[in-house]
């Protein structure tokens, strides 16, 4: 019988493609979690890991049934949340994954309030790019996406928080009346400055500036907002800057910000779990106190 053990230990192999690190994940030995893995192989009768000198890799049928343990594992973690649910507090370990053009600005408020709200929870965060944030989320990694929305998969459920308005940062140098109204044609005759691929706000910002086929576009690519403010700074070239990072990144008024005609372009932020998570409740006034982060920060 394939043991709730073996499958923890074979996910952490999966995850980490290192016996060494898997261990640690599990606080286990390294011989004792290898020979658990080697009994759920054995019992399967299938070869899940490929193991070299240069470390591990799965075989096609690993890869199938690393997916499969990652779902039942997620399955057990939401039947212990369906105990916790009876509780009127949010307690308990709780992973959320959010995007790097939302993290440094909502954080900062939202994490000492949940800590003060909250303080049996046990809060993880992780910040990555939406495609692997909800990768991780449907494999039962992390239980809560922050993130820019729509996000489309049938095993998702998302709600809206807030809309974020995009403004066009552009170098103190650059003289126009805060009278006029930025359009896509301005974005035309200069530098386009965008987040690197992957990132949905460079989509969003290619999308609205209608550039996805203007291959003369100079774009370069960054990984964070921050860069791109001190890349615009120095008069390299425009950007489209959310509201949401405006207190920060242009608290020092190096930059220009000027505001779109209608419709302005702006984008929808909101959480998303999987479907079959007991935690809605939670979620949903976990999704209040981000509201009332982001009211602050625009504040501060």
């Amino acid at each position: 019988m394939v043991s709730l053990r073996q499958l923890k230990y074979f996910d952490a192999v999966a995850r980490t493609l290192h016996f060494g690190r898997a261990a640690e994940l599990c606080a286990i030995t390294q011989p004792a979690l290898s020979m658990q893995v080697q009994e759920f192989e054995k019992f399967l009768g299938v070869q899940l890991l490929e193991r070299g000198r240069n470390g591990v890799m799965l075989t096609e049928g690993g890869k199938d049934i690393a997916q499969r343990a990652a779902r039942v594992l997620a399955d057990v973690r939401d039947i212990v949340d369906v105990a916790r649910r009876q509780g009127d507090v949010l307690s308990g370990p709780l992973s959320l994954g959010v995007i790097p053009s939302i993290a440094p600005y909502i954080l900062p408020q939202l994490l000492p309030a949940v800590r003060s709200a909250f303080p049996d929870l046990d809060l993880h965060i992780r910040e990555t790019q939406t495609q692997l944030l909800t990768r991780e989320l449907l494999d039962g990694q992390l239980d809560l996406l922050l993130l820019a929305l729509p996000v489309e998969h049938p095993d998702i459920e998302t709600i809206r928080l807030f809309e974020d308005r995009f403004l066009l940062a552009m170098a103190k140098s650059h003289r126009v009346s805060n009278r006029v109204r930025a359009t896509p044609d301005l974005l035309k005759g200069d530098r386009l400055l965008l987040l690197e691929e992957g990132h949905c706000m460079r989509d969003q910002a290619l999308a609205f500036c209608s550039l996805r086929r203007i291959e003369s576009i100079n774009t370069f690519g960054a990984s964070s907002l921050s860069t791109l403010v001190q890349m615009v700074v120095n008069d390299l070239g425009m950007t489209l800057l959310p509201e949401l990072a405006v207190p920060l990144e242009a608290r020092r008024g190096e930059i220009h910000l000027m505001r779109f005609a209608d419709p302005e372009p702006q984008r929808t932020i909101g959480l998303a779990w999987r479907r079959s998570s007991p935690r809605k409740r939670h979620f949903v006034e976990l999704g209040k106190m981000i509201e009332a982060a982001k009211a602050g920060s625009s504040n501060a």
